[in-house]
């Protein structure tokens, strides 16, 4: 069985996130989408509500795949939650090639760590490229509409939250 932990803040889940949970569900049987607590980000929504909007996005996409979907918190080192969860691969997405530099410095730490565990880089659909969950808060905030980069459910949630 192949398992994938999809790691993130998901602070909020974006199109762009769900674009590459969905091109993840096809290449595993098992996805393990992780959600950092790192209370040094200062997330505008709790883990529990990143949590319930995660899952509440993810029942199709794991039916349609016809894979199970779990949403795992998690505070430790991403290789020691990819054991914890026994995932093989680590996804991770892809949006620019600053990301990329990143992810490289992540890859080679993580595989002096634990070299059994493989990352695996999907490229942003060109579409959802620009979206960042830091920028559309951003423009939520400043009362811009994000609906063309997140949900319905996740755009009621930033009006919600905004709006207090």
């Amino acid at each position: 069985m192949r398992t994938a932990l999809y790691p993130g803040t998901f602070d909020p889940i974006t199109l762009g996130h769900i674009d590459i949970i969905r091109r993840s569900a096809a290449l595993v049987d098992k996805l393990v989408i992780g959600v950092a607590i790192n209370r040094d980000k200062g997330p505008l929504f709790s883990l529990e509500e990143r949590v319930e909007m995660i899952e509440a996005e993810c029942v199709d996409l794991a039916s349609q795949a016809g894979i199970e979907i779990v949403v795992h918190p998690f505070e430790n080192l991403l290789i020691d939650c990819a054991n914890d969860v026994g995932a093989q691969i680590i996804l991770r997405g892809l949006r620019a090639v600053a990301d990329f530099e990143y992810e490289y410095q992540m890859v080679g730490m993580n595989r002096v760590l634990d070299a059994s565990v493989e990352t695996v880089f999907l490229m942003a659909d060109a579409k959802h490229q620009a979206i960042a969950s830091k920028l559309v808060k951003e423009i939520a905030r400043l009362g811009g509409d994000v609906s063309k980069f997140v949900t319905p459910l996740v755009n009621d949630a930033l009006k919600e939250r905004l709006s207090s």
